[in-house]
């Protein structure tokens, strides 16, 4: 039997019978009720909309029961909104070829919008409000004081309350929709693709499943096959591209932001100088990354490595990583940890919160989602190797923060996501660092190779490759500003992005105009630049766990706390409580070393190991 043979999809049942249950259906239309009877409370309350507060109203009693009451209802049908949401996206992600669960899902856009209007109004409403002197007044408003002073701020980058109301409108037929677009021609589409001596039309999912072959010429063609199938379909997408940079671009100006990064910025509770000072440490570090490059290259026995060679295997330790190999692994190291962390994986595994098994009409990737109360879920395509057992350490530490959350209010549990892959990042690199000395202790050399090649081939992706994201996204909206943009452009880009970070680590002649296509990160009007956080919490990530190996159990606590209170205030204030600024550029290189100690352990190895 394969490693791959058996993999599990996750249980839902927990949460609702079906899609097409009573109990669901019940749930839905109660959530619609919370939502209308929410918008009659905000009225009866002058909540925003017509009559709203004057500018500095005093922090009478009236005030605060008005305030009290409507931080208890917006959390109140928020978290029933997102119980509901997730359910129905545990249907669509993972087949995008139900149409129940796609009808559910458009229903539930359309409440989605006036939520969404709803919470705009009590951000403008908090707008006008003394927030000081509440917060000094009221037990709930001093609760959710960083809510409240971020929506303070947030205000001011509003349109009026009927622009936003009829922008939350617009949204799904367009940014939305777009969106919905990539995801459902992604997600099914099919090229054809030569396996054992026959042409098949593939999924596009397991075509680009197949860079992580051994043999060259399988990478090669997948390759060229997956750069074709994006040709085939560049059009819709350049189309849903155009479409939602440009209306970011005319929102963000509408709300008063210089320019969409700034909002960005904003929402990811950090300022441009950390930026700034995280992005430079990267640069200095690219040269770091192009010796990884080129000693991956000499284990293949290449002079230099293409696109398609950067996923290859470069060695097959002994140690066979199948699903339950890794089940297990995982939560015996989280248990050296503390046993929370590992008794929260065990009952992942348990319960089955993992969907792992890759499928026709299954989204690519993988992300974790919270559900309901301390329960969350993982979307994962498991690949029998040590990166699928990394990834699944990696959205497990996902669902830990979750778990630690639950005690929260929706709106403490906001969390941005520079701060949202701090716990991530942390059990990736415990079951990273676990697995190498286990090879070390076994005089695994091969073991030793391919944990590190998984681990650098990681942080060589969320470094340099996020840069490459972040200047493609830079760029279009830059260009957006003036015109729509064509393929070819976004391919010029994508491509010019790509020379930047890379540089002579790959051939320049082999790279992938197309990037800009697959990534579902640049589909999203809500969310704009969805790469740059991914480094914030890699580096932010590998520190704390540098602080965890020098102080040990005295850290466990704090840790905990910490990822407890990631939507209670700023990432630099949070920073602070471990010492550390990340406005400092000596921070991010103090991680980036990390890697450069990788590096420098992997030539090592591999200049002392036969080439493939």
């Amino acid at each position: 039997m394969s490693a791959t043979a058996i993999l599990p999809r996750w249980d839902m049942t927990p949460v609702f019978p079906s899609l097409d249950s009573p109990e669901f259906a019940a749930a839905f239309a109660s959530v619609v009720g919370q939502i209308d009877e929410l918008g009659a409370f905000f009225d009866a309350e002058h909540i925003g909309g017509a009559g709203e507060t004057k500018e500095g109203a005093p922090a009478g009693e009236s005030m605060i029961g008005a305030l009290e009451r409507a931080i208890e209802r917006l959390n109140a049908t928020i978290q029933t909104y997102r119980t509901i949401s997730a359910y129905i996206s545990a249907f669509v992600t993972t087949n995008t070829r139900d149409a129940l669960a796609q009808a559910r899902y458009s229903e539930l856009q359309r409440h989605s919008a006036r939520l969404s209007q709803l919470t705009t109004r009590f951000t403008a409403w908090v707008g006008t409000l003394d927030v000081e002197a509440l917060i000094a007044q009221s037990e709930a408003a001093s609760a959710h004081a960083f809510a409240l002073r971020k929506a303070k701020t947030s205000a001011t980058h509003l349109m009026s309350p009927a622009e936003e109301a009829l922008y939350a409108e617009l949204n799904l037929t367009g940014g939305a929709a777009w969106g919905k677009l990539h995801g459902n021609v992604t997600s099914q589409l099919d090229v054809p693709m030569e396996i054992d001596g026959e042409t098949r039309e593939t999924p596009m999912s397991v075509v680009r499943t197949l860079a992580f072959e051994a043999d060259r010429d399988v990478r090669r063609c997948a390759y060229e096959a997956e750069l074709a199938g994006w040709e085939r379909v560049s059009v819709p997408l350049a189309a849903a591209l155009n479409s939602i940079k440009g209306q970011v671009n005319i929102v963000a100006a509408r709300r008063g932001w210089a320019t969409p990064l700034d909002a960005a910025l904003f929402d990811a509770h950090i300022d441009r100088p950390t930026l700034d000072a995280m992005l430079g440490a990267a640069r200095e570090y690219f040269p770091v990354f192009r010796r990884y490059l080129r000693a991956k290259a000499h284990t293949l026995g290449l002079p230099q490595l293409t696109w398609y060679d950067l996923f290859a295997p470069v060695a097959e330790g002994d140690k066979i990583w199948s699903y339950k190999q890794a089940n297990q692994f995982i939560v015996e190291q989280f248990g050296t940890f503390t046993p929370r962390l590992s008794a929260f994986a065990a009952r992942a595994f348990r319960e089955n919160w993992i969907d792992a098994e890759p499928r026709p009409g299954k989204q690519d990737g993988a992300y974790c989602m919270w559900v309901q109360k301390d329960e969350s879920r993982v979307f994962a395509n498991f690949k029998p190797a040590f990166g699928g057992m990394s990834t699944l350490a990696h959205e497990l530490g996902h669902g830990y923060h979750n778990m630690l959350l639950a005690g929260r209010t929706t709106l403490q549990r906001d969390t941005p996501m520079t701060l949202a892959e701090t716990a991530s990042i942390f059990c990736e690199t415990i079951v990273r660092n676990a697995a190498l000395a286990v090879a070390e202790r076994d005089n695994d050399t091969k073991s030793q190779i391919e944990i590190l090649e998984a681990s650098l081939q990681g942080s060589c992706q969320i470094v340099v490759d996020i840069t490459s994201r972040f200047l493609l996204e830079q760029g279009v909206f830059e260009k957006r500003r003036e015109r729509e943009l064509s393929v070819d452009e976004l391919n010029t880009l994508m491509l010019d992005a790509q020379r930047q970070t890379y540089g002579h680590g790959l051939d320049p002649a082999a790279l992938h105009p197309y990037m800009w296509a697959m990534k579902p990160h640049y589909y999203s009007a809500g969310r704009s630049y969805y790469n740059f956080p991914y480094m914030f919490g890699l580096l932010f990530g590998l520190g704390l766990y540098a602080r965890y190996q020098q102080e040990g159990d005295s850290f466990t606590a704090r840790y905990d706390d910490l990822l407890a209170s990631t939507g209670l205030d700023d990432a630099a204030t949070l920073a602070q409580r471990f010492g550390i600024d990340i406005r400092d550029g000596a921070f991010w290189r103090a991680s980036l070393d990390l890697m450069r100690a990788d590096v420098e352990r992997f030539e090592k190895l591999v200049s002392a190991a036969p080439q493939n």
